[in-house]
């Protein structure tokens, strides 16, 4: 299941795309246009800056705003930096432990499967693609 904060993640993400020109962006604003509120808007946002989606600016003028272009995003990459790795299940992590089940493991298959759809998904689509409705 997709988190409460990687779902808010994507719509800062679309609300960032959507209202910059060249400006940063207050956080006190996307809060009030995402009905976010600004403590939890602190919290997804100082996620979105340590992996380098959107910079910060403190003080007058300060704000948030996207390192890259629309386009450039994808959305499987801002769902897995909020949530980690979108495997159904643990032996498919990328950190997991070689499972002592895997040659005779009847479902096995099921989840490569399962994982490769969600992944091909997600990786599939722009933040550009959903600020213009593109899917």
């Amino acid at each position: 299941m997709i988190s409460t904060k990687a779902r808010y993640a994507l719509r800062v993400m679309i609300d960032l795309a959507q209202n910059q020109e060249d400006n940063y962006i207050p956080l006190k604003e996307i809060a009030q246009r995402q009905e976010i509120s600004e403590k939890y808007l602190e919290i997804i946002l100082k996620i979105l800056v340590s992996g380098k989606m959107v910079v910060g600016l403190r003080g007058k003028g300060g704000g948030y705003m996207l390192t890259r272009p629309p386009e450039e995003y994808i959305i499987g990459e801002i769902i897995e930096l909020t949530d980690g790795p979108l495997s159904p299940v643990a032996c498919l992590a990328p950190d997991a432990a070689e499972c002592s089940r895997k040659d005779y493991c009847v479902t096995l298959p099921l989840w490569q499967k399962y994982e490769s759809l969600v992944h091909n998904f997600f990786y599939s689509i722009t933040l550009e693609d959903l600020v213009n409705g593109n899917l």
